[in-house]
């Protein structure tokens, strides 16, 4: 059995003064937040100082943009400092037997691997590739395998409706797990019970729910059996295009960390109401039965995130470097996917996605433009977009601010789309 200091005090709570605080998920929540921190302000310092002793500075180009050979030599794989500062609070007050936890735990430690080694090959081997991309999109897309089979299989991951709607959706009792559940309800006795899916949530539609078996051609629309075909690639194409958007995105000093930041705040949200029964009845989402744990990772991922822009707001004292943003990415996807939003990630992700989009069309059309004209040409002045403001005379900190003023917009939008039909 894990144990942690959530545990430890749950089972001593009658003993200690204040202890049973520690059981409202809100202030195990704040509380990560706060250890989070102060674990990315306290300790970050120190990692920072180690990486310049051991001499692992930033390699950069010189490409015509304004302050980038200053940043030449500043300390890179400081992402280190924003997983430490998520793994160590979520492991003191989280409720380590959850299975949505453990999962998040699993994904961060996973990504932290595939990004340290992308880095690792960049720094000490002194090759400007980095890990190969073959195996970076092999790592990516066995991390959404993980998370496509243990939604797909384990017990604990349930959404928990009532049964008619269920019927409606096109489940039976072999989808159910447990025995049904009676709710009294102000129209009388509700039959619910927890059922094993692939159904999301879907932004703009009445029913606002999406079974991905209901996708497939008629011959295969059994029930949810042969739903996994729909669902497992969409899972590896969202956890492979989050976590190379937000590499993308990570080009100017607090961009890709301060846009995470509002992005995890949102998806804490989200696990509050989807883990609250009267919440997501209210909002007409998905009630899953265990997610509301996932504050705690949120909390942490949030606090780590404005902890480490102390360091990497505008001059950077580090760079996160991939071991931190495909990091980020595939955590952030991972959330979106176990708590049902992913199909709400093109709004919430609004920055991610354009980011990406400006690097394929500026590629598309100068391949296009060569074969047509003999000469390629560019939509953008540079790509990513954000390089593309850099040469039209835009100082980055004014880019990044505006920048993280869409992503609040975004993120506020995502979540009002609940309530729109």
């Amino acid at each position: 059995m894990l144990v942690n200091l959530f545990a430890w005090l749950d089972q001593y709570a009658g003993d200690f003064p204040g202890a049973r605080l520690f059981q409202y998920l809100t202030f195990r929540a704040g509380l990560a937040v706060i250890l989070s921190l102060l674990i990315s302000l306290v300790f970050g310092g120190t990692i920072i100082a180690y990486l310049r002793r051991q001499q692992i500075g930033e390699s950069v180009r010189d490409l015509g943009l304004q302050g980038q050979v200053q940043k030449q030599g500043t300390p890179t794989m400081g992402g280190v400092i924003i997983i430490l500062a998520i793994l160590i609070p979520t492991l003191l007050v989280g409720r380590l037997d959850n299975v949505y936890l453990q999962l998040l735990i699993l994904a961060t430690v996973w990504m932290g691997i595939i990004g340290f080694l992308d880095d690792y090959i960049k720094v000490f081997r002194k090759d400007k590739q980095g890990l190969k991309g073959k195996f970076k999109i092999a790592g990516q897309v066995g991390l959404g395998l993980m998370i496509a089979l243990v939604m797909l299989g384990h017990r604990s991951f349930v959404v928990r409706m009532d049964t008619e709607e269920a019927v409606a959706l096109g489940l039976d009792d072999r989808d159910r797990v447990g025995d049904f559940i009676y709710t009294p309800t102000s129209q009388g006795i509700t039959e619910k019970a927890d059922y094993r899916t692939a159904i999301t949530n879907v932004p703009f539609v009445k029913g606002n729910q999406l079974n991905y078996g209901l996708l497939l051609p008629g011959f295969l629309q059994g029930g949810n059996a042969w739903a996994w075909l729909v669902f497992v690639p969409v899972v590896l194409f969202i956890v492979t295009g989050v976590s190379n958007a937000a590499n993308l995105t990570d080009g100017l000093d607090g961009l890709a960390t301060g846009v995470s930041g509002i992005i995890a705040l949102a998806l804490g949200i989200f696990a509050y109401v989807s883990g609250n029964a009267i919440a997501a009845n209210y909002l007409n989402i998905l009630h899953l039965p265990g997610s509301g744990e996932l504050l705690i990772f949120t909390g942490a991922l949030l606090g780590a995130c404005l902890g480490f822009l102390w360091y990497n707001s505008f001059p950077a004292q580090v760079f996160m470097g991939d071991t931190g943003s495909l990091t980020l990415g595939g955590i952030l996807a991972a959330l979106a996917i176990v708590l049902r939003k992913e199909l709400l990630l093109p709004v919430l992700c609004g920055v991610f996605l354009v980011e990406s989009l400006s690097v394929i069309l500026q590629v598309a059309y100068f391949k296009y433009s060569r074969r047509k004209y003999g000469e390629g040409r560019r939509i953008f002045l540079m790509s990513p977009i954000h390089h593309h403001f850099q040469k039209k005379g835009i100082h980055e900190v004014k880019i990044v601010t505006r920048f993280w003023l869409v992503g609040v917009l975004l993120a506020v939008f995502t979540l009002i789309t609940l309530k729109i039909r």
